[in-house]
């Protein structure tokens, strides 16, 4: 069958997920299946070309995969892939896009958002502002203040710009250093992390989740931080390691730490976390911006624009690294 052809598309979204906006579009140039759950995806996926894959957490693709038998191309409307990368796809010449690219921006906002309300104590004038009490304090400046990006990525660089643009000295960490970035002040490798945690007043997770990255924010990791220094997580939750960073938070081995991912979502109600003065949670929304999910709607129509024309994707992921290049 050729692309020209109407090809079948199977959506894999999560149980009880509305159809995702835009899909009237892609229905007058293909036959689109739904799937929500490992039984209804080995149905759809025999005769299916496309993937638009909207569950990032699902392990039903993993367990339908031999019912895969014409699959070319799984697009992740998500930036990272992580739940997608088990071992018969990676071996497979099935390619794999992502999203990259649509929440970048607002994530950076959101660690903008994150650094000022610590800096300007903005989680105690709330707390003092529901209790009306009247308590006046002075606050820290940011300008010049050293900002560390774990993941220099396309987040990881509109958050370097963002905090650039008000005066902080923003650093990454990349999987090898990358000299000349004019984004960053310098682009460090790997190896170098330690050593930069130990200057960082911010530490950005931006990465994600990898073999390599899975953990790596431990109790040594914290230990090596300044006790003035705050942590934000807009990466994966299981970079970091929650008890870890608890006791880290307790001891004052950092300052406080802005979390909008972690190891188990959604937190449990009774979890540490919540009830922490120095902890900021949200529930991983840091790029959710109104209209979004038709935005990424319209990408995917982007990139079956080219699939069905034989050009070249964008947004590929090496598969063997676990995100786009």
């Amino acid at each position: 069958m050729s692309r020209h052809d109407k090809p079948v598309i199977t959506v894999l979204t999560a149980p009880d997920e509305a159809e995702p906006p835009g899909m009237e579009a892609l229905r007058a140039r293909a036959e689109v299946r739904f799937a929500s759950d490992e039984a209804s995806l080995r149905e759809s996926l025999p005769g299916s070309r496309v993937m638009m894959v909207t569950d990032f957490r699902t392990e039903a693709l993993a367990a339908a995969w031999p019912a895969a038998d014409q699959l070319e191309w799984i697009h992740a409307t998500s930036a990272g892939v992580d739940a997608l990368m088990f071992p018969a796809l990676i071996d497979s010449d099935v390619v794999v896009t992502n999203a990259r690219g649509i929440f970048d921006r607002t994530i950076a906002d959101y660690v903008l958002c994150t650094i000022l309300m610590f800096a300007k104590d903005f989680p105690r004038s709330l707390r003092l502002q529901a209790g009306h009490r009247w308590l006046h304090r002075d606050t820290e400046q940011v300008e010049s203040r050293e900002v560390l990006i774990v993941g220099a990525g396309s987040i990881g660089r509109q958050i370097a710009r963002l905090v650039k643009a008000i005066g902080m000295s923003p650093h990454g960490i990349a999987r090898s250093a990358r000299p000349g970035d004019q984004d960053f002040v310098t682009v460090h490798g790997q190896d170098q992390i330690y050593n930069q945690l130990a200057v960082a007043d911010y530490v950005v997770i931006a990465a994600p989740l990898t073999p390599q990255t899975e953990g790596l924010f431990d109790s040594k990791a914290f230990a090596a931080m300044k006790e003035t220094a705050r942590l934000i997580n807009i990466g994966r939750g299981p970079i970091v390691k929650t008890d870890d960073l608890i006791h880290a938070l307790n001891r004052q081995e950092i300052a406080g730490a802005a979390l909008d991912v972690f190891e188990q979502e959604p937190l449990d109600k009774d979890h540490p976390l919540w009830d922490m003065g120095n902890v900021i949670l949200t529930p991983h929304m840091s790029g959710d911006f109104i209209g979004w999910k038709r935005a990424l709607t319209d990408q995917f129509l982007e990139n079956f624009d080219r699939w069905h024309q034989g050009g070249d994707l964008f947004n590929r992921v090496d598969k063997t690294l676990g995100y786009a290049g």
